[in-house]
């Protein structure tokens, strides 16, 4: 990301009239349909936790209780791709998503699910392949990360380098994540295969870095290479220290400890990155992340976090800054769309260059809406 290419962003974004409305009429505009600049892809969807494309340009999404669907030639097919049987508890089930970059060859997909093990909740790294237009059976690449029905992380994607990282919970126990023994509260690094690369941070670990709650959203700056990922923050329990908010969006290094639970939000405390935006006062439960990777030159550099809690879609714009600890800092921060679809939860960029995103209304905290949940994409005016 350029600061040039982010400034452009800034501007892109109130030229296409994606200003925050006020309650009444966002309530209104919710109650009446999208408005401008925003398309409904697919509706009916029970709580659409992923999105991610295929480069025969399918859309894959996920659904926590178990459903991997399609969306193909505009249309949601009725039948799922995949049915996987899965402890679909709390904020646990189906959870990330990841089209293989060879999926031209392989046509392997990735997920992560959420199962029982005699009384205990495990997530499991799960490839399939696609055989005719459907799911073949799961091949478990990786098992037993510790989950539970909140915390359970699970977000994962292919990085520029072409291994598969996937975002795990600690599981509510927070000293997991500080725990180098345990997969809790870390984001890890494997092979497509599930095997270790020799290169990670300590040889032999799946670990790329740790001290993380609750991650639900990674994704990389194409400029840098850089992982940019958020995390939800502390919701006053008292194994967290009775601490609320601090939701993060963090640069995350290669070895990195982004401290939890000893911080939560920023810190002075030079053992662990601080986030470059910490959302205290409110938080706004931030889920998927995506930097804007499209043609349109307005958004070049834009981050877009959804978020659940504060209902709305945010879009961020970092610089890279040698004097911050984080290496980054937020020139901009907005919301766009507040209160107006409900609780969102996915983000993603899409093939054609505009921002794909996901209600979660009905995942038992929201308000759903008829024919919610909905994918949702956002584009320029004119287009």
């Amino acid at each position: 990301m350029s600061a040039r290419s982010l400034g452009m962003g800034v501007l892109a974004i109130a030229s296409i009239g994606c200003e925050p409305l006020p309650p009444r009429a966002a309530d209104s505009a919710r109650a009446s349909g999208p408005p401008p600049g925003v398309d409904t892809i697919a509706s009916g969807l029970d709580v659409p936790w992923a999105v991610a494309f295929a480069p025969d340009g399918r859309m894959f999404v996920s659904e926590r209780i178990g459903r991997i669907r399609v969306v193909e030639n505009g249309t949601l097919r009725r039948q799922p791709w995949a049915t996987i049987a899965v402890a679909a508890r709390g904020e646990s089930g189906l959870m990330g998503l990841a089209v293989a970059p060879d999926f031209a060859t392989s046509r392997a997909v990735y997920t992560v699910a959420t199962v029982e093990k005699g009384d205990v909740l495990v997530n499991q790294v799960l490839r399939l392949t696609d055989e005719g237009g459907n799911a073949g059976q799961p091949t478990v690449v990786l098992d037993d990360i510790p989950a539970a029905a909140f915390h359970a992380g699970d977000a994962i994607a292919f990085g520029p380098d072409g291994m598969l990282y996937v975002a795990t919970g600690d599981a509510r126990e927070p000293a997991l994540a500080q725990d180098t023994t345990s997969l809790a509260g870390k984001l890890l690094r494997l092979r497509p295969d599930g095997t270790v690369p020799d290169d990670n941070p300590v040889r032999g670990s799946p670990i790329y870095a740790r001290g993380l709650r609750n991650t639900q959203g990674i994704a990389w700056d194409a400029g840098s290479g850089q992982l940019i990922a958020t995390d939800h923050g502390p919701s006053g329990f008292p194994n967290e220290r009775f601490r609320q908010n601090r939701d993060e969006l963090n640069a995350i290094p290669s070895g990195a400890n982004l401290g939890w639970p000893t911080v939560a939000g920023s810190s002075r405390d030079r053992r662990f990155v601080p986030p470059i935006v910490d959302w205290s006062d409110p938080g706004i439960a931030p889920a998927g992340v995506a930097v804007y990777t499209g043609p349109h030159a307005a958004w070049s550099g834009s981050v877009f976090v959804a978020a659940l809690k504060g209902e709305q879609l945010r879009r961020v714009t970092l610089v890279r800054d040698s004097t911050a600890r984080a290496g980054w800092r937020a020139v901009s921060d907005e919301p766009l769309f507040a209160r107006q679809f409900g609780r969102l939860r996915a983000v993603a960029m899409g093939p054609d260059g505009m921002v794909y995103f996901t209600t979660s209304n009905r995942d038992g905290r929201g308000s759903p809406r008829a024919n919610d949940d909905h994918v949702l994409r956002l584009r320029p005016y004119g287009r």
